[in-house]
């Protein structure tokens, strides 16, 4: 019986505070660009789905799924590459510009960036040394065996390695139309970066994170559906929406959530064409043996709050003339993103911030 191997992937968390920037190698910056594209295909993949809250670690994906395509040869790296958005790159290099780019985003312990990557084969099924020791090197990863004929227990023991590593006033927040739902609201009065795309009909806030980090807020105009913006999301309009930002003093409302969301993602990437992975006469040669990939899972956590250093009190207006106000109460998307390399962390969508 061919042996089955899935592969369990876990997010991160962030928490709002201040922001920095340096300079970026040009290999890393083309590898960057290349996830954000597969981070806004998958999100669109996965958000079309669903009409509730999501929450994808894209970064982590990428991630696992290049450990996953060093394992492959043949038409199923070739695939796996076309599918990460990855063609032309040499495979040889990829573990070494994945780690030197999370090392970049790792290097700054206020960034707080958790992820695991975790390959989960039957007990009958030996890694080969060679694969592991890329795995852990250059990864992050770890593999460890399981026992499949319970399945169920395979899976929670898989969702508790993924549980290990991730670890003001009230408002009315307009679900939809006929839902509107009561939530504590963050508040501040600050100098913001804001932009407006008329085409899209989206306004787009920049939020400072922990250092190093920044979130896009996308809020749609009022009669704008948020998912005929979500169709508009790709990895040029990220671009674009960055450059645009202005800066502008205003008085911004949103709501504090937490998103903790669990994904099976085999069907989802077979419909970004990343299918013969998932086949009987998949390349997977170079792990050790030839192993059948049965599963991808992904978990992935968000906590959005202010920090002690975000919090202020008194009630003191530092405008001469009180400034306007936006206010965040009804659905959007964000897109949390590293400032120095402006790698996408993570994608998401609150529907209602009431759950999670």
């Amino acid at each position: 019986m061919t042996p089955s191997i899935p592969l369990s992937l876990v997010g991160l968390l962030l928490l709002l505070s201040l922001v920095s920037s340096d300079t970026i190698d040009p290999s890393l910056e083309d590898l960057t660009n290349r996830n954000a594209d597969f981070a806004t295909r998958l999100y669109r993949a996965v958000s079309s789905r669903t009409d509730d809250n999501v929450f994808l670690s894209t970064f982590t994906l990428s991630t696992a799924l290049a450990a996953l395509l060093s394992a492959t040869s043949g038409p199923t790296q070739d695939q796996l590459l076309l599918g990460l958005s990855l063609t032309g790159l040499d495979p040889e290099t990829l573990p070494d510009l994945f780690q030197n780019l999370t090392t970049i985003l790792q290097g700054n312990p206020a960034l707080n960036l958790k992820q695991g990557v975790g390959i989960f084969p039957p007990q009958s099924f030996q890694v080969s040394s060679s694969y592991l020791d890329l795995l852990q090197t250059r990864f992050g990863g770890i593999a460890q065996s399981l026992a499949y004929t319970v399945p169920q227990e395979a899976i929670d023991t898989i969702n508790r390695w993924a549980q290990d590593r991730t670890g003001d006033k009230d408002e009315r927040f307009y679900v939809d139309k006929y839902h509107v739902v009561m939530v504590p609201m963050m508040f501040r009065a600050d100098k913001y970066f804001l932009a407006y795309d008329r085409s899209v009909k989206v306004g787009v806030l920049k939020l400072p994170m922990t250092d190093g980090a920044a979130m896009l807020v996308l809020l749609p105009d009022e009669e704008v559906d948020v998912t005929a913006v979500e169709e508009e999301v790709t990895a040029e309009k990220i671009k674009a929406w960055i450059r645009q930002l202005k800066k502008t003093r205003l008085e911004v409302q949103l709501p504090r959530f937490l998103l903790e969301q669990s994904y099976s993602l085999r069907d989802i990437l077979q419909t970004l064409d990343i299918t013969k992975m998932f086949q009987d006469d998949a390349e997977i040669i170079n792990m050790g043996g030839v192993p059948k990939l049965t599963q991808v899972y992904h978990k992935s956590v968000v906590s959005v709050d202010e920090t002690s250093d975000d919090t202020t009190g008194g009630g003191v207006n530092v405008f001469s003339s009180l400034p306007p106000r936006l206010t965040v109460n009804r659905p959007f998307i964000f897109i949390i993103y590293h400032e120095t390399t402006g790698s996408v962390l993570s994608m998401g969508r609150v529907i209602d911030p009431t759950k999670k």
